[in-house]
């Protein structure tokens, strides 16, 4: 290794031993945007309080997210010895005081709040972390760091296998390293699959100069949280796998895109990036090897079609972001028209595994097509919503029952949506497709960037594909017709239908839209429609009850339903009455009713007064013969 790579990593091995061997105990909360949303900021500054009021010899510090995000906030106790570390979950800052107690204090266990073991001995009551139904079936590569280092702290980073990946490429050259990451078979973790060691080979092979790397942290679909949980966990792994890349492509300058929306993520990779120009790990001559390579945390533009690469190239390059016709690939002209590279926040994070312990041990973990493992998210109508890192190929039955603990209350699963909202939604009938590219792209769609989201008989298809496709037509750049205006004609349509007043061509009209998209500029218009042509094809009979039988089965369209009060016995009624905010809950000579004129079906009192306020179907059926035009368009 370099020597003064070896330098940094034996001082960051120094810095991470002394900590561990201090004496104290360590508690570390899990710091990052699910925990925090959960009440994880008032936990930590709990813990600060009572540990310093009590006068207790432990130190206090974050971690990135075990995956465990349905279970937030959680704490890692590592005890004084060093010889156990317990992870527990639900540490609200209500219950701070007394788990300070047990566990610090007194040096016990809290059983009753205990995920598991994540070193030492287990108990009857606590068991190995390993053994927890949502850890069984991980392989934990990319995740390895995330809820046990702090990702503020690059030593941290260093005494953990850190930049080890990138001394290792600097011994090696630019095609060799094109080779490795081509044998290892890592694809693009954006949806697409494409080999990742192409790209960085047709930038290798460009004739113009300088050339720029693109890190594509614009995760933007609804239900994807993946590239997240590695900014905010292990930033220093991403910046290591640019820098393989930049070794293997000649490029000298790169920009990590990271969605507007994800603020902890962007304080994060630019802490990391100062932290790496401190060390010498960025900017010229990088540690005496001949590298020059900069690096630049740029924030998003908020817009969801700067997550398609060209979109994201136009926005750094300060023009408004819209997806470009190609060719030009980014590859010949990309960034101020240079050659330039785009992969995915995954997709730069398996490199400096790749090198670190080579192609075959990287692909070796999946019988696959798709080689390496791959993080998902799971959330939706699930027991579970949180992040796993698995080898591609289990089922998405086997993944909702496994690591999404089975749908919530035990009702059955009515259908899935991978991919965000350009994909689509299959039904229940198709669970058993297996985490793999190819039988989603058989299906006209793509597993996307990892985000899985289940519905239930709760959901209402015809309202998911109006949120769907108000989405991409809030999102669409306006560049072509075709799409923005057909969007927007689809909405219409879909409105008109949730509002009771749907027509027997409704369905005509959409499949014709489905098959003008697919004529747009970019991805964006191109799959827009394909929420509306998947659920056309699973969930027909929906679409023909909304529009024929004036029926909304899962009873959320608001145009079909009624709210009534049914009975006066709930004690709910006056809390309902008084959180109305349109006043549509009135009481007239002592007995509550519903002003219909007045209601705008924001379900708010049926909350406060289940019992007692039902939700009944509004519209009577219209006549057999325009069912059965709907049914046979």
């Amino acid at each position: 290794m370099n020597a003064r790579l070896q330098a940094l990593v034996d001082g960051g091995k120094h810095a991470w031993a002394e900590e561990r061997n201090s004496g104290l105990v360590q508690i570390n909360v899990c710091l990052d945007t699910s925990s925090l949303a959960r009440g994880a900021q008032a936990t930590l500054d709990a813990l600060r309080q009572e540990v310093a009021r009590l006068g207790l010899a432990a130190r206090v510090g974050i971690t990135g997210s075990w995956g465990f995000c349905w279970m937030e906030p959680t704490v890692t106790v590592r005890s004084a010895a060093g010889t156990r570390t317990v992870l527990y979950a639900n540490v609200t800052a209500e219950r701070v005081p007394e788990f300070v107690q047990r566990t610090v204090a007194e040096g016990a266990d809290f059983p009753e709040l205990a995920l598991g073991v994540v070193e030492g001995t287990s108990t009857p009551e606590i068991p190995i972390l390993a053994d927890h139904p949502f850890m069984r079936g991980q392989i934990r590569r990319l995740m390895a760091n995330t809820g046990t280092i702090d990702p503020e702290n690059i030593d941290h980073y260093l005494a953990n296998g850190g930049y080890e990946g990138f001394g290792k490429a600097l011994d090696v050259d630019a095609e060799g390293l094109v080779k490795l990451v081509l044998d290892s078979g890592l694809g693009g973790r954006g949806g697409g699959g494409f080999p990742a060691g192409r790209k960085w080979d047709f930038l290798r092979n460009a004739t113009a100069d300088p050339r720029y790397l693109v890190c594509n942290a614009d995760e933007g679909d609804p239900g994807a949280w993946v590239n997240r949980i590695l900014m905010e966990g292990d930033p220093h792994l991403i910046l290591e796998g640019m820098l393989i890349a930049a070794l293997a492509s000649h490029a000298t300058e790169g920009y990590v895109y990271i969605r507007y929306e994800y603020p902890l993520a962007f304080a994060r990779m630019q802490t990391a990036v100062r932290q790496a120009y401190e060390r010498g790990l960025l900017g010229k001559d990088i540690l005496g090897s001949g590298l020059d390579f900069d690096l630049i945390v740029f924030r998003g533009a908020g817009s969801y079609v700067c997550g398609e690469e060209t979109g994201l190239i136009n926005s750094v390059d300060s023009y408004r972001g819209m997806p470009r016709i190609k060719p030009p690939f980014p590859a010949q002209a990309g960034l101020w028209n240079k050659p330039t590279n785009v992969n995915n926040v995954e997709s730069y994070a398996n490199a400096p595994l790749i090198l670190r312990h080579g192609a075959e041990w990287w692909s070796g973990v999946s019988s696959a097509k798709e080689k390496g493992t791959k993080m998902f998210t799971f959330s939706g109508d699930v027991n579970w919503a949180g992040c796993v890192e698995i080898p591609f190929g289990p089922s998405v039955r086997q993944a909702l029952e496994q690591w999404a603990g089975g749908m919530r209350g035990g009702r059955p699963c009515k259908g899935f949506q991978p991919g965000g909202p350009l994909s689509g939604m299959l039904n229940a009938a198709d669970l058993d497709l297996t985490l793999t590219l190819d039988p989603y792209r058989e299906k006209g769609m793509f597993l996307g960037s990892g985000g899985v989201v289940f519905f239930d008989e709760s959901a209402c298809v015809v309202d998911m594909c109006n949120y769907f496709l108000s989405f991409c037509e809030d999102e669409s750049c306006g560049r072509c017709t075709t799409c923005h205006g057909g969007t927007q004609r689809a909405v219409e349509i879909l409105r008109r239908i949730k509002q009771g007043g749907g027509r027997a061509a409704d369905v005509d009209n959409l499949e014709g839209l489905v098959t003008t998209l697919v004529w747009s500029n970019c991805l964006h218009g191109q799959f827009a429609m394909t929420s509306v042509k998947t659920a056309l094809k699973a969930f027909r009979d929906e679409f023909v009850e909304h529009i024929v039988e004036k029926r909304c089965r899962a009873r959320v369209c608001e145009g079909l339903v009624d709210y009534v009060v049914r009975s006066q016995s709930d004690p709910g009624l006056p809390a309902a009455e008084e959180i109305c905010p349109t006043g549509a809950v009135q009481q007239q000579r002592g007995q509550f009713f519903i002003e219909d004129a007045l209601c705008i079906r924001c379900d708010a009192c049926r909350e406060q007064a289940p019992t007692s306020i039902e939700v009944r179907d509004r519209l009577a059926s219209v006549p057999a013969p325009a069912a059965a035009a709907a049914a046979g368009g």
